[in-house]
């Protein structure tokens, strides 16, 4: 596989990440070690969690995803870019969440314990919490990276107007640089085309967005006639709710139809063309990648393998999901 540049920095990670919010619900340790195995057999070699992983599970899960990375890890660490992520509530105390300076920094102690490590290469703001000074939690940021137990610092779904105002306050205070962004991005949410994407490319900000193919609608194996397949993402614990909002509608799947012929005649399947669109952005770093079970990397990985679309395909299905670019953001 492929590596690619982080953004302006001078790592480099493997074309595709893998999502592990699977782990620790969906799937057990030794399912969760088989598709590691997959991905790393597949050449994927820089791995994406979150304290608060798994998906669909609550307090009393939180932290599991993070000990099963951490298992699989011994003895090959130094192999994998492993980003993790902060900011959800991990605990009954109010301060058990957000992006004060005292949960980052208890927040790293715990994750860097629960993956049997002492850093963490990618650090990343789960969320934007707005009771927390920006400048905190930039500090906060810098000073877990000047102890060497981080190496670069992102964020996840931030609008724009924040990025920006992150990198230009780290800038003026001489703090470590927002590095990288996790947006969700999919033929069927292109909102962040019009401002973050944008700015990310013009920023050299590393971009490794979530839900390529949008919770798993963009397979084509979900009947809108039916109900959604119980262990998926649209029956899970307390993510059902929210990828039912995302997706489960019927323009969705009048799109996903239209996509479905489209694949046909250019013989690849839907998944791979869903992510072959995303990958065709030159916006994009690394898409992350999830699974519940090892044989569903396959299409993801052959979809590296043949690169970006053709153009023509290509502007077929920009023009097929044009409408998508309008869709509220917080949908």
């Amino acid at each position: 596989m492929q590596s690619i540049r982080f953004g302006r920095t001078g790592l480099r990670v493997s074309r595709l990440c893998l999502g592990t919010m699977t782990f620790g619900l969906q799937c057990d340790q030794l399912q969760s070690n088989a598709i590691m195995d997959a991905a790393a057999e597949g050449g994927i070699d820089f791995f994406d969690t979150a304290d608060v992983y798994p998906l669909g599970g609550d307090r009393t899960t939180a932290g599991r995803t993070e000990e099963f990375v951490g298992a699989w890890l011994k003895g090959k660490r130094h192999r994998f870019v492993v980003a993790t992520k902060c900011v959800g509530q991990m605990g009954p105390k109010p301060w058990d969440m957000g992006m004060s300076r005292k949960h980052i920094l208890d927040a790293i102690e715990a994750s860097l314990r629960r993956l049997g490590t002492d850093y963490v290469d990618v650090y990343q703001l789960h969320g934007y919490d707005a009771h927390t000074p920006l400048d905190e939690a930039l500090e906060a940021l810098d000073a877990v990276v000047k102890s060497g137990k981080v190496r670069y610092v992102g964020v996840s779904n931030w609008p724009a107007y924040k990025v920006a105002r992150g990198v230009g306050r780290s800038e003026l205070k001489n703090l470590c640089r927002i590095d990288s962004v996790q947006p969700r991005y999919n033929l069927l949410f292109r909102s962040f085309e019009r401002d973050l994407l944008p700015l990310c490319a013009e920023e050299g900000i590393a971009v490794i967005p979530y839900n390529p193919l949008a919770g798993g609608l963009l397979t084509g194996k979900h009947d809108p006639k039916g109900r959604p397949e119980q262990g998926s993402r649209f029956t899970l614990g307390n993510a059902a709710k929210r990828y039912q909002e995302r997706y489960w509608h019927q323009a969705e799947f009048d799109t996903v139809e239209a996509l479905r012929k489209l694949a046909a005649d250019a013989g690849m399947s839907m998944a791979t063309l869903a992510m072959r669109w995303v990958l065709s952005n030159p916006a994009i770093t690394a898409p992350i990648v999830g699974a519940s079970r090892p044989a569903q990397l396959a299409d993801s990985i052959e979809a590296e393998k043949q690169g970006p679309l053709p153009a023509d395909l290509k502007a077929k299905l920009d023009a097929l999901t044009t409408e998508w670019r309008a869709v509220d953001a917080d949908r």
